[in-house]
């Protein structure tokens, strides 16, 4: 019997496919797919936000996000990729920026090609997804759940924290919310406005919405927003949305 047992696994594995993904992870996958799947990995987007234009190729093992802008010094070129970072302006390659401003750049860079590209980023290699069960907004029922990050391979950001809810049956994110610690630290929660779908995404905008106080905890950005307690700061608008396929299938 017991020279069975192996035989009998390898079986229950084939007609199960054995799926040993954790109940966050699947729910993240059924995300992604219902924003775009595949597609994220096979296209390059453009997009105008708050009057710069971004640039964006992401798979999961290579990205480039390109950021451009006109400035009082000329037209300026933002490049971060696999090798780095770099910066332009008028074609004309700077070589004189310090540690501090290229970590700067590099955040402000990322910080917006990562929000634009959701949920397809949470299956970062440093990304750690754990499922917070079922919740209620507005009548609707929701998948919560947090993403952390480990040090090793999470970036500068690795401490920061962030809750998203993903519709139970349509696993489409309607709301998320976040905790950063950078330029003074604070907590962000942020309402789908409108949806575009281009090329098989799902681009999404957003109210920016901040509780009374800053330091409050993320997870009880919940609460405070059935509460009607936070306030808008801002409007997410990604415009001019142009999406590439890059295959030649």
């Amino acid at each position: 019997m017991k020279s069975l047992m192996p035989l009998m696994i390898l079986l229950l594995c084939g007609l199960s496919a054995c799926d040993t993904r954790t109940e966050a992870q699947k729910i993240v996958d059924k995300a992604i797919e219902a924003h775009g799947g595949k597609a994220y990995e096979d296209s390059k987007i453009e997009f105008d936000f708050r009057d710069m234009h971004y640039t964006i190729y992401k798979t999961p093992s290579t990205f480039e996000y390109i950021r451009e802008f006109s400035h009082e010094s000329g037209q300026v070129k933002d490049v971060l990729n696999n090798a780095g970072f770099t910066r332009t302006v008028n074609g004309v390659e700077l070589d004189t920026l310090n540690a501090e401003w290229i970590g700067k750049y590099t955040r402000s860079v990322n910080s917006v090609a990562y929000f634009a590209f959701l949920p397809y980023g949470l299956n970062d290699p440093a990304a750690i997804k754990t499922d917070l069960g079922i919740t209620e907004i507005k009548g609707e029922e929701y998948h919560l759940i947090k993403v952390t990050f480990q040090q090793d391979g999470g970036g500068e950001d690795f401490e920061d924290e962030f809750l998203y809810w993903f519709g139970k049956d349509d696993y489409l994110m309607d709301y998320m919310a976040y905790y950063y610690l950078t330029d003074g630290g604070g907590v962000r929660m942020r309402s789908v406005t409108e949806v575009n779908e281009v090329g098989g995404i799902r681009f999404q905008n957003y109210l920016n919405l901040k509780p009374e106080v800053e330091k409050t905890p993320v997870d009880q950005m919940q609460q405070l927003y059935l509460d009607g307690k936070l306030e808008v700061l801002s409007e997410i608008n990604t415009e001019n949305i142009k999406v590439e396929k890059l295959s030649k299938k």
